[in-house]
């Protein structure tokens, strides 16, 4: 293990490093806990340059905890369209409510009390520790664990749970007492801007000549992390239905993706290919009958990767003669919505994509 004093030579490097290279980002020129847990829950799973954007109309639709908690889910869920990983947005959602409900809207100040915040996990609870109320407390994001393995020689698998206890151990020794929100800024910046994944700038590096996979010739080797398992492809056959140009859509349920975001009636097939009469079977058994000639069949098809899944859709558009019945409309969840609620609705970005394509949402 490092000598205290090369712990100190790490931390002074890269704070030093860090007051010539950050990048001038909104959430680094607050103390507010609420801007801070803001920014740490868009940014996960999301680069910098994506989630600022988001950042900013969050900032701006919900200046504080209070106004969040008090938004429509669907609002919040519309305002996150396009970012992925909705749970994340749900329970954002719900954390806020809590914060105002159970904490008079002023989030804990202290580690090990934001660890008692249902919905804020370790790292959601370093960050805002750190960097609202300045606690000698280590965040350990992707970017730190690629910056530990590759400058202490760390070859623990950083995908199991159990290498976590290993990193977090070397982290917290690192942090100053005196400057813990700097150094934890630096060490995350120096991962995302000077260490990164795939081509770090090892020549103008300086930890070049400490860093263990550097001077053994590792740095594409570590952090080491076992491959994620191959996504499982899913065959999605949406049935757009059309009445006198408004359509009906459904909000999807728990126990599956997009939960609370809303999309057309589904058919799920474990065929990628499927002849039309298969879903006009599928219909009338649903008690929606329609002829093969009202079946506009789809142009092309939607791909979007999830971490597990893969999703292939394909959109059949269907113009109704008549409203669908009330048992149809009560066993399916479906609700007609004019083109402008559709707008407002909260939208997986695949089923955006298609009513752009279909020029049923025109975006001036």
């Amino acid at each position: 293990m490092m000598h205290p004093s090369a712990h100190a030579h790490f931390a002074r490097t890269l704070i030093r490093w860090y007051g010539q290279h950050k990048r001038s980002l909104p959430w680094r020129d607050t103390l507010n806990p609420y801007y801070i847990w803001l920014s740490e829950v868009i940014l996960q799973q999301t680069r910098v340059a994506q989630g600022l954007p988001y950042y900013l109309k969050f900032v701006d639709a919900y200046p504080t905890v209070e106004a969040l908690a008090a938004a429509p889910q669907d609002e919040v869920l519309r305002l996150w369209q396009g970012l992925g990983y909705y749970s994340r947005a749900r329970n954002m959602h719900h954390t806020a409510r809590l914060v105002v409900e159970q904490y008079n809207g002023t989030f804990p100040n202290t580690y090990a009390e934001l660890l008692k915040l249902k919905g804020v996990g370790t790292y959601t609870a370093a960050a805002i520790a750190a960097f609202a109320y300045k606690e000698q407390v280590a965040v350990l994001d992707g970017n730190v664990f690629r910056v530990l393995a590759r400058v202490f020689g760390l070859s623990d698998d950083i995908a199991l749970p159990a290498s976590r206890k290993i990193f977090q151990q070397l982290a917290d020794t690192l942090v100053p007492a005196d400057a813990p929100d700097t150094y934890n800024q630096a060490i995350m910046e120096f991962g995302a801007i000077q260490c990164t994944p795939v081509i770090p700038d090892c020549l103008f590096c300086p930890l070049q000549q400490e860093c263990f996979a550097f001077t053994h010739g590792l740095v594409q080797e570590l952090p080491v992390k076992a491959k994620a398992k191959k996504p499982r492809p899913r065959y999605f056959h949406y049935l757009v239905f059309e009445l006198a140009g408004a359509f009906y859509l459904r909000k999807r349920l728990e126990g599956d993706i997009w939960q609370g975001l809303y999309d057309f009636y589904l058919y799920e097939s474990d065929e990628k290919n499927l002849p039309p009469k298969a879903l006009l079977q599928e219909l009338a058994a649903a008690g929606i009958p329609v002829q093969e000639a009202q079946l506009q069949l789809p142009a092309k098809d939607y791909t979007h990767v999830l971490s597990h899944q893969k999703l292939t859709a394909r959109f059949y558009r269907i113009l109704l003669p008549a409203p669908l019945k009330e048992e149809v409309l009560q066993e399916t969840r479906l609700a007609l919505y004019t083109v402008p609620q559709i707008e407002q609705l909260p939208k997986p970005i695949l089923i955006n994509s298609y009513l752009k394509d279909a020029k049923i949402l025109v975006y001036l």
